[in-house]
Formats: structure tokens, sequence, C-alpha cells
């Protein structure tokens, strides 16, 4: 199944490999040329970008040149400098997890949910209802997103070892579904490994190609490090595709992201 790259999930990608490098706002005339070289059209770069506007995403602002034009929000900021650490960094895995607990009183339900969602969004695995647990380098990012959301009053932090009584790595096997996130390191795989090798060996692309090409594999790549939080390899199976899936990322990111940036410029 070909993969689908939705405009609003390309334009968040866009800003964040490319449009915080703008002197100031980037002008809307700018995002429809280059969010159509990844064959977004117009119409659907305008009403994408209307729905980030109503989520707080991104605010109107006047571009450098006096044209109108679009700038992050102080929190989608912040998101994207999340982002960046769990995207282009290494987890710094310290053998200690994070454990979130919570309690919601039923009239406000709707923020159990919310707490729930976002939890799994930021890579943790549930342990029991209202237990959830992480690695512990993902405390701070954490901290950030309840207080974001305001729900501080209903969770409490944790941070230390497992001491029993299942075998950790068999007690990771429950908390998290593996297999599910095997088969998205592997789909990534599929999708970006040949494009990998056909870089190693064929011309070098032409800037635009660079920019498509990486603009479509951060978009497939940036949510791997979310779903998969950076477990310990001694923790997860043998055959885990994930060191290489994260591999074939870098070195798309190194031969791609310079040579893109250059047709952003132009």
């Amino acid at each position: 199944m070909a993969e689908q790259h939705t405009p609003r999930s390309l334009i968040v990608t866009f800003y964040g490999a490319y449009g915080r490098a703008f002197d100031g706002p980037v002008p809307v005339s700018a995002l429809i040329r280059l969010l159509g070289a990844v064959g977004v059209d117009a119409p659907s770069v305008r009403s994408s970008v209307s729905r980030l506007k109503r989520r707080g995403f991104l605010l109107p602002a006047r571009a450098a040149d006096g044209s109108a034009g679009y700038e992050l929000s102080e929190e989608a900021r912040q998101l994207l400098e999340d982002g960046d650490r769990r995207i282009y960094g290494s987890p710094r895995w310290s053998r200690e997890w994070l454990v979130a607990v919570f309690s919601v009183p039923e009239q406000e339900r709707h923020k159990r949910h919310l707490l729930r969602s976002r939890l799994a969004r930021l890579g943790f695995g549930s342990v029991a209802p209202g237990v959830w647990i992480a690695p512990a380098h993902l405390y701070e990012e954490t901290g950030r997103t309840m207080e974001r959301l305001l729900l501080t009053p209903y969770v409490e932090l944790f941070r230390g070892a497992h001491l029993g009584f299942a075998p950790t790595a068999e007690a990771v096997a429950r908390w998290w579904d593996l297999t599910t996130l095997a088969k998205q390191h592997e789909e990534f795989l599929d999708r970006h490994e040949p494009e990998l090798r056909a870089l190693q060996s064929g011309p070098e692309p032409t800037q635009e190609q660079a920019y498509r090409r990486y603009l479509q594999a951060l978009d497939s790549w940036r949510r791997l490090p979310y779903s998969d939080p950076g477990l310990p390899p001694e923790l997860l199976p043998a055959d885990w595709p994930g060191d290489r899936a994260a591999a074939v990322f870098a070195e798309l990111h190194a031969r791609l992201r310079d040579t893109g940036a250059g047709f952003v410029r132009s």
C-alpha cells in the first residue's frame, strides 16, 4: 500500500524541518509553492493551515516582505523543540523508569481520556488502569505536556527501578505492543531503505529532489520515536528493527536535509 502523507502532517513536518529558519513568518505564497513540490495543492494547504490556526499551532502574521504569512505559536515551538530531541537525538537510557499514576473524578472523565491519549502519544506503556510507564529520560517532556494541558492536578510522577516480580524484558512486552512497534519500523524500512540505497549508488539529487525526499522521509519517521520511546536494547527482541530504521533515517537526514534547504532558500 502506498504511503499517505496528509497535507496537515506535511505542513507540520515542513515547519519542523525548514520553517523555523525563515526570517520571520513564512509567506502563504511560499508555503503553497513549497508544499506543492510534495504534491499538496493550494486549496489543501489553505484548509490545513486554517485547521492548524484553530488549534493554536500557527498564528497569522506579516512576513518579512509585508505579505500575509503564518508563524509558529510559542506552544508549537516548544512542541517542535521537544520533537527535535526525539527525532534527531539518541535516547539517554539511565536504567530508571518514569511512572505516571493518575486519578480523574467521574464528572471530568473527558480529562481521563485526554490523559491516556497524551501519555500514549508520549510513548508510555500501560501497566494497569491509571498506571503508565516510560523510560525516565521522558520526564521533562512529560512534565511540560501535563502543565500545558492543565493536567497536573490529576497526575503524580515517580522515577525508579523495576524490582519485580517478572523479568523486566517480560514486563516490557506486556507494557508495550512490541509486535506493532516492530511492524512500524519495518514499514519505514520497506519504504525508505530502497531510497537510501539508490542515493548511495546513484547521482546526487537536485535540490528540489532532496527537499521532496527529505520531507517525505521525515514525515514518515517523526512519529516513530514517539511510538517507540527508546527502550533499551537488552529488553527488546534480538531481531529488533528499530536500530536499523534509525540508522536509515540518520543517513537520509545527512544526505538530503541541507541540500533540500537550498531549494527552500531559492
